[in-house]
């Protein structure tokens, strides 16, 4: 698929991946590369804040739309959740060895979100 971290902080998770190792027969990105790495960012986010590397982290369920065709590279955005619900996220993990959170992505081109993914994913212990 060709991913790559584009960008990478406390706050933000940003993937890429070029279109011509993921486009389908109209030439657009394939959805199912662009679930794949929107998958990919909610898991590679969560990953990276919580710290913990002997956790497993699993997506317990999702749900993407497609809003526009992806005509360019794939830009997979993924923000962290605000600092109250990873707090509480962090919290139950701590106390119980598992916790799950829902995460937002977004595929964005030239300024123009063309697919939502939300995502609920859980971390174990």
């Amino acid at each position: 698929m060709g991913v790559t971290v584009d960008v990478c902080d406390e706050d933000l998770l940003v993937l890429t991946a070029p279109l011509a190792a993921n486009h389908n027969h109209l030439g657009t990105a394939f959805g199912g590369s662009l679930s794949a790495i929107a998958t990919l960012a909610g898991y590679g986010l969560l990953w990276l804040k919580l710290g913990d590397r002997s956790a497993h982290i699993v997506v317990k369920s999702s749900a993407i739309r497609y809003l526009h065709p992806v005509r360019e590279s794939i830009r997979a955005v993924c923000k962290s959740p605000d600092a109250a619900a990873f707090a509480a996220f962090h919290e139950q993990f701590r106390e119980k060895g598992r916790a799950g959170i829902s995460l937002h992505v977004t595929i964005e081109e030239k300024g123009r979100v063309c697919v939502e993914f939300d995502g609920v994913f859980l971390a174990i212990r």
